[in-house]
């Protein structure tokens, strides 16, 4: 970053006017951000491609009268040994209390009888209107409530898509604050390892409640009055993003100033160095995980498109807050901040003789030979790959655990051959309906059709499932079903329903996993291209990127088979994956190589590159932990694919700070010397002779400022 701009955050008196603006913005934007799970849309078409036939089925429905918002309950009771007289007795009081529910949509449907005898389901057609997300899970419990006062051994469960998504609602109840406190928490005792102060730690964990305090703000006015779409998983996202992301540049700015304290006698003056020059590695970063966030909105499904502007929002404030709040506080509070161990001027950099300076000295004798084995082990992780099947959750692998509307379902496929509350729906021209209808009948995997209900010049036609409705089996029967409709009628038929909704989320996220991946890719080499000024680095850095990130999701596809018992993970998992380990894991690479570069027009850029790796690598590795810490803790929530994305993304950023950056790229660097930044002129400077020995790897400081004393004398004003 400019001087001018250093000089400014760091500046005597301009520092206590940013420290009041930031108090004063994050105390108006308290209010606001609590606000934020208010304006959270977790509504069907918040989720699905606006293009899709499922959602044009939804529309059609809307149209016909039919509520498009309509979420049946599926009540089921069971008796091993029988249902009795005194079951079917409470099943009848049971229905007659569920006709009395105001959101009740039609009439309750049922007691079904299985054919065996030991079990019957209701089917309550449930209308959350404007409640929606929030107000489904107190219903189902009321429901849970009456259905389970029964005569004892009758056992019940409430299922079908109202218990499903009375269940998910459940997983997700509190789950800002307890992300935000586990969040907080390992990232304050990672800290406190890494600074050895019990006061420093304060500052970036400040700063990073700041800035997510304004850009949950900030969120829920666009949310408002822009019609920004943010839900439950984005905001979840948003806090462990922020969080980590925002510690992680703090980690970046401290370890500079705390270089050049020991270089200069006036901290401000520190300071000033300080984000200068670890300022274009952080606004670089900050760029990337934007610019990479952002292309998420050319996705089709309307739920990854919609966390992109959320998580570029929420990088961007963090990024404004740590690179000004941050600096201001530091000065302000002065050299004491690090006590126990301040760092005095003039004194030597521990960097020097420190470990990673140690590892540059093991690679540099043979850095091919390193980089090649670090490259094959890498491509045997990939091959892991190969078992990672992202072809959509069943709704029972959804959930870890098994909640009530899973054993109810598993309870209901036991007794009854079709599935019960996830109905196809079908629209069509009224002219065609009945043409259309015995095509629906005649289609394989569809059960019981209701006549068509015609509605002035259109037709809805209700089908049932012969195979559960998240099943292989039911998609299936959804593609023979669009298939065979094509050429029946003169207008076009629509098919709709839950198993239609899934089948084209699952559809949409492989084409945004073909379309967003190399976009991301592309934007991210022209940013490093930008701010490296070469054409060779920015290209061995994306390749080793993108290693990483095969070797994580290989290695977490085993993990997910050993210790979830889930061989399967959502469509849009290895995009959400590839976003953040690209996005986020392209900064460590950053931060080494703009220190590379820095020294390389000194020494060469074989010595450089050791130099680099000494002074960066701690931080570095301690701004990894942070960043795999936050996101670890995504697998506290009982949601399946949270977890998984949490696991994947923890274990990709460790990756790319202890293996990637430190081994690999060190050993390129070492390797192809002055050639990784052709064509720039400094692929014209020549290395400095190879010296012997590690602990002269990294420059001894020496004072750049004359004062008379080395530690601050002057008011702190």
């Amino acid at each position: 970053m400019g001087r001018t701009y250093a000089s400014t955050v760091s500046h005597r008196r301009f520092k206590w006017v940013i420290l009041v603006f930031w108090l004063v913005l994050a105390a108006a934007s308290g209010p606001l951000a609590g606000g934020l799970t208010d304006e959270q849309d977790n509504e069907i078409s918040s989720w699905l491609p606006a293009d899709a036939e499922s959602t044009r089925a939804l529309e059609q429905q809307a149209a016909l009268g039919s509520d498009p918002d309509l979420i049946p309950a599926v009540v089921v009771y069971e008796r091993e040994d029988g249902l009795t007289a005194a079951d079917l007795a409470a099943i009848e009081d049971d229905r007659a209390q569920f006709d009395g529910i105001d959101a009740l949509s039609g009439e309750v449907t049922g007691p079904i009888p299985s054919e065996d005898g030991q079990a019957a389901q209701l089917v309550v057609p449930l209308d959350m209107g404007d409640g929606g997300w929030e107000a489904i899970a107190p219903l189902v419990d009321d429901m849970r409530d009456v259905a389970t006062d029964g005569p004892a051994g009758l056992e019940t469960w409430i299922t079908g898509p109202a218990g499903n998504a009375a269940d998910s609602s459940e997983a997700f109840e509190g789950i800002d604050g307890a992300l935000l406190f586990a969040a907080l928490g390992v990232v304050i005792l990672i800290l406190l390892l890494t600074y050895r102060s019990p006061v420093l730690w304060i500052l970036p964990i400040f700063s990073a409640v700041v800035a997510l305090f304004c850009s949950q703000a900030l969120i829920t006015l666009l949310a408002r009055h822009a019609d920004l779409t943010v839900n439950a998983q984005s905001a979840s996202i948003l806090t462990v993003l922020v969080i980590g992301a925002g510690t992680d540049y703090a980690l970046l700015l401290v370890a500079r100033y705390r270089e050049e304290l020991r270089l200069h006698g006036d901290r401000h003056e520190a300071m000033t160095e300080a984000v200068h020059r670890a300022g274009p590695a952080v606004l670089a970063s900050g760029s990337t995980v934007i610019l990479g966030m952002l292309c998420l909105v050319f996705a089709t499904m309307n739920s990854t498109a919609g966390l992109g502007p959320v998580a570029a929002i929420g990088v961007g404030v963090s990024l404004v807050v740590l690179m000004t709040l941050l600096p201001a506080m530091l000065v302000i509070c002065g050299r004491w901040v690090f006590w126990p161990v301040r760092p005095k001027f003039g004194s030597p950099e521990p960097s020097a003789t420190g470990f990673w300076a140690r590892v540059g000295g093991l690679i540099r004798p043979r850095p091919r030979a390193v980089w090649v084995v670090t490259s094959l082990l890498l491509l045997a992780a990939c091959l892991g790959m190969f078992g990672l099947n992202a072809k959509g959750l069943s709704q029972a692998d959804g959930f870890r655990g098994t909640p009530e509307s899973i054993t109810g379902q598993e309870v209901a496929a036991r007794h009854f051959p079709a599935t019960a509350g996830n109905p196809v729906y079908v629209l069509a021209g009224a002219a065609d309906a009945d043409e259309v209808a015995d095509a629906v009948t005649g289609t394989e995997g569809i059960g019981a059709v209701e006549p068509p209900e015609v509605t002035g010049d259109a037709a809805l036609i209700e089908a049932a499932l012969a195979d559960p409705a998240d099943s292989q089996a039911a998609y299936d029967t959804i593609d023979r079903l669009r298939a065979g409709l094509d050429d029946v009628g003169d207008g076009e038929a629509l098919v709709g329903g839950n198993t239609a909704v899934n089948l084209d989320v699952q559809t949409a996220s492989q084409r945004d996993n073909r379309v967003i991946i190399p976009l991301i890719m592309v934007v991210v080499l022209l940013v490093l291209g930008l701010l490296l000024r070469a054409v060779v680095a920015p290209l061995i850095l994306i390749a080793t990127v993108v290693l990483s990130y095969g070797a994580a999701l290989g290695i977490s596809a085993l993990i997910f088979d050993w210790t979830l018992g889930v061989g399967t993970t959502d469509s849009s998992f290895p995009l959400f994956v590839f976003v953040f380990l690209v996005a986020l894991g392209i900064d460590y690479n950053i931060f080494l190589m703009t220190r590379v570069r820095e020294e390389a027009f000194d020494h060469g850029t074989r010595r450089a590159a050791v130099i680099g790796l000494g002074a960066t690598g701690a931080v570095i590795t301690s701004a990894g932990l942070v960043l795999a810490a936050t996101f670890s803790v995504l697998g506290t929530l009982p949601l399946t694919f949270l977890t998984q994305l949490g696991i994947a993304v923890a274990l990709g950023v460790l990756l790319d700070t202890i293996v990637v950056r430190s081994v690999l790229v060190t050993a390129l660097n070492l390797d192809l010397g002055r050639w990784m930044w052709w064509p720039s002129r400094l692929a014209q400077v020549r290395d400095e002779p190879d010296t012997a020995g590690g602990d002269d790897v990294v420059r001894v400081p020496t004072p750049r400022t004359r004062q008379d004393a080395p530690q601050d004398v002057r008011p702190t004003s």
